[in-house]
């Protein structure tokens, strides 16, 4: 009786180590796989504030919620699903899929970057402020937010599930479930704190005490140089992360070349003491972001003339000029249909 319980208490034993391994195996698993997603993550992060700008400040949070739980159905419920059958039994689409999102991040950040020095035209409409007003237009400017997330969220998903691809599936499937659930609730925690800060400002700056009423005056201030900086870091994330991800992509499908000329760059400052390995990380990222931003105006250059000819280029550009049209006259206070009735009232 004792020897079988020795034995009952020594598998026991040996399943706990095994569980603990394990534990320390998606514990690390899923911190690589933050860490590559990291570029995106604060796109995301950057992204999102803009879709609950100068809506009522009662609505912002909740509208918040409704983003992050939209989100989190996505990559819980649609996305990793998909990638774990991917993974289990075609797993020589994943590099494609990888380079698929870095051309979109690649794009959208060569976009950001050309309406910055070149100016603002149509194409960038996608990014005025959500100022519309009542429930229907809130859900519109909700599922819109909900629906790029949805693409960036693919690319967060992607990009951990190939950081940890030599793991077995049941691991996968945990880790990427935790990095779902982790960088949600980081990405719209942060985005829930931006949003409201200016709020915060205002109620410290009506307090009594001297060094409220400066801290909040601060806030306040200092909010528009916060996005500004947020946005700037987002796009410079978006550039180094997709061009990133081109680089080994083409490496993977045999083209070594560009990736190799990174690496002879990065080779004579990563030996440096000390600084060595932070020079060699700046250089490989001011490369890759160069690579990014160089593919992503290839991409613009033949995407933004498509749009142009294809009748559902036509028709989308038609829609959200419009659209944008009625937001800023609501930002106004004026109806977009009836611009004298409002402005007698």
């Amino acid at each position: 009786m004792s020897g079988g319980l020795v034995a009952l208490l020594d598998d026991v034993a040996a399943l706990a180590r095994i569980a603990a391994a394990s534990v320390d195996d998606i514990a690390a698993g899923a911190a690589k796989a933050g860490a590559k997603a990291a570029g995106v993550v604060i796109d995301d992060a950057a992204v999102t504030p803009q879709y609950v700008s100068g809506a009522d400040p009662s609505r912002e949070l909740p509208m918040i919620k409704k983003i992050f739980w939209g989100s989190l159905r996505n990559k819980l419920l649609f996305i990793l699903p998909a990638l774990l059958l991917i993974s289990a039994f075609i797993p020589g689409v994943i590099p494609f899929i990888l380079m698929l999102g870095g051309t979109y991040l690649c794009y959208e950040g060569a976009e950001k970057v050309w309406h910055k020095f070149f100016g603002h035209h149509a194409a960038a409409d996608k990014d005025a402020p959500a100022v519309e007003r009542g429930p229907e237009a809130e859900s519109k400017v909700v599922k819109g937010a909900i629906t790029t997330d949805f693409i960036l969220s693919c690319e967060i998903m992607v990009i951990a599930m190939n950081e940890v691809g030599d793991a077995s599936i049941w691991i996968r499937a945990v880790i990427l479930v935790f990095v779902a659930i982790a960088i949600t609730i980081l990405v719209y925690g942060a985005v829930g704190l931006i949003v409201k800060m200016d709020d915060i400002g205002l109620h410290l700056a009506q307090k009594d005490s001297a060094s409220s009423q400066r801290l909040g005056g601060l806030l306040v201030r200092g909010m528009p140089h916060v996005l500004a900086v947020i946005t700037f870091v987002g796009t410079i994330a978006m550039l180094w992360v997709g061009g990133h991800i081109m680089l080994v992509g083409a490496a993977d499908l045999g083209w070594h070349a560009p990736y190799d000329l990174v690496h002879t760059l990065e080779h004579p400052v990563a030996g440096l003491a000390v600084v060595g390995g932070i020079l060699g990380w700046l250089v490989n990222t001011l490369c890759s972001a160069i690579v990014g931003l160089v593919w992503g105006l290839v991409v613009m250059a033949v995407a933004h003339p498509l749009k142009k000819v294809l009748p559902f280029g036509k028709k989308d550009g038609k829609k959200d000029g419009h659209e944008d049209g009625d937001a800023r006259a609501a930002a106004a206070g004026h109806s977009p249909e009836k611009p004298e009735a409002d402005s007698a009232s």
